[in-house]
């Protein structure tokens, strides 16, 4: 093989985002506890998982996605101080967050008074990668 393609093999594995730790089909499983407050609607307007519940905002593209930045979403005081403090859902971030999001904003915000809007919490870690492996993958 030429040396060039073998860099651009190497910088390209290097390259891509990194997969979800989590089981994605599990991850449907546990989607079912957010349901109630979240929906995930495609750009095309689709359903892809979810009623129509509006209470929390819309968790497509929530995979890589900076914390509190659904348009037209009001957020909490907390959760838009996460937000100018650069947090993005990444993989342990979120999976930080859902279970214990008032506990996780207070620790990223270094202010013990921040608050979420969410007050559902997963209770196992391996739901929490799950949902996020479901997540990243739709």
């Amino acid at each position: 093989m030429r040396p060039i393609v073998i860099a651009t093999a190497f910088a390209a594995v290097f390259a891509a985002p990194a997969l979800a730790e989590g089981d994605a089909a599990a991850g449907e499983k546990a989607f079912r506890q957010c349901q109630s407050c979240h929906v995930v609607v495609n750009d095309a307007g689709e359903t892809l998982a979810g009623k129509k519940a509006k209470t929390g905002p819309n968790l497509y593209g929530v995979a890589g996605r900076a914390a509190g930045s659904v348009e037209g979403f009001k957020y909490s005081k907390g959760m838009k101080a996460a937000n100018e403090a650069g947090l993005v859902w990444d993989e342990a971030s979120f999976s930080a967050y859902v279970q214990d999001p008032t506990g996780y904003l207070r620790e990223f915000l270094g202010d013990d008074k921040a608050r979420g809007s969410m007050s559902f919490k997963l209770r196992k870690e391996k739901d929490a990668a799950d949902l996020y492996a479901f997540l990243s993958g739709l």
